[in-house]
C-alpha cells in the first residue's frame, strides 16, 4: 500500500495511491482504521508534502562500511545516533535551499523507517510490529560546518535539509533493496540495504532503550558510499527499490 500526504485548500490530507490515482484516506493511519474515500486527482498533479510529520527525526551515522571508509573512518561498534529537526523536512519536488554561508553540501540517500506504534524497550523480535512503512530520504549535510563544529547539529539541521517522500510504502521486504542517488541524471550512489552495518530491527531496539518512539517518528538508516556535492541549479533524485523516486531541486536562498 502506498500512502501520500498532499496539499489541499483544507490543509494537508492523506491519500491512498492506486494505479497513479489518489483517493482520499479516511480514518486514523496509525491505528489502521482507514477507509478509501473519493477520488482526488492524479498523483502527477498534486503537490506532495512529507508523508509524515514526526515528533523527532533520528539518524544513524556511518551505517555502511564503504561510506565510513570514504571519510577515513572505521565502521562503528555501536550505532552513531543524531537528530535532525522536524523543521528541516520538505517533500517531493520541493526545493533544497542553500544559504550564502553554506559551503560544501552533500546529498545522502537513505532508507527512512516510519514508526507506526508507540514503544519503549522494544525487542528486536517485536521491532517490525512497530513499523508503519518506509520512504526515501535525503540527509543533506554541510561538510564545512560538520568539520568546524565537531558535531553534526548545524551541519544537518538547516531548513530544507531533510527531503522525504514521495510517499510511504507499507508491507515491504527491506532486506535487500537497491538504493541510489543521481545528481542531474548522473549516478552517484548505488548500493543495497543489505549492506547496513546495523539492521533496522536492531536500530529500533537500540533507540527504544534510550527514548520512546512515537507514531510518525522517523529513523534515517544511514547512507551508502558515493556522497558528492550539490549546488544551486542541481536536481537530486533518491531512488529506493519498491518505494519510488524522491526528486528535489537545489536553489540559493534569497535570505
Amino acid at each position: 500500500m502506498e500512502i501520500c500526504t498532499y496539499a489541499s485548500k483544507d490543509g494537508p490530507q492523506q491519500g491512498l495511491i492506486e494505479d497513479g490515482s489518489v483517493y482520499h484516506l479516511h480514518g486514523e493511519l496509525y491505528t489502521g482504521d482507514i477507509v478509501r474515500g473519493e477520488f482526488v486527482d492524479s498523483i502527477d498533479v498534486l503537490q506532495l508534502l512529507p508523508p509524515v510529520l514526526p515528533s523527532k527525526i533520528l539518524c544513524i551515522g556511518r551505517n555502511y562500511v564503504a561510506h565510513a571508509a570514504e571519510f577515513g573512518n572505521e565502521p562503528p561498534t555501536e550505532p552513531i545516533l543524531f537528530f535532525k529537526p522536524p523543521s528541516s523536512l520538505i517533500g517531493h519536488q520541493q526545493s533544497i535551499e542553500l544559504l550564502p554561508e553554506n559551503g560544501h553540501v552533500d546529498h545522502e540517500a537513505e532508507l527512512a523507517v516510519i514508526i507506526g506504534r508507540e514503544g519503549r524497550f522494544i525487542s528486536e523480535d517485536e521491532a517490525f510490529n512497530h513499523i508503519l512503512g518506509y520512504t526515501c530520504a535525503n540527509d543533506v549535510s554541510d561538510r564545512d560546518f560538520q568539520k568546524h563544529d565537531k558535531q553534526w547539529t548545524r551541519a544537518k539541521g538547516f531548513d530544507t535539509f531533510c527531503s522525504l517522500g514521495p510517499w510511504l510504502t507499507t508491507d515491504l521486504d527491506i532486506s535487500e533493496l537497491g538504493i541510489r542517488c543521481r545528481v542531474n541524471g548522473e549516478l552517484k550512489q548505488n548500493s543495497h540495504t543489505s549492506l547496513m552495518v546495523f539492521k533496522v530491527h536492531y536500530l529500533i531496539a537500540y533507540i527504544s532503550r534510550i527514548m520512546t518512539l512515537n507514531p510518525g517518528d522517523l529513523i534515517l538508516t544511514g547512507t551508502p558510499a558515493g556522497v558528492s556535492p550539490i549546488n544551486p541549479g542541481d536536481e537530486v533524485e533518491v531512488e529506493i527499490e519498491g518505494i519510488g523516486i524522491l526528486r528535489n531541486s537545489v536553489v540559493l536562498s534569497s535570505n
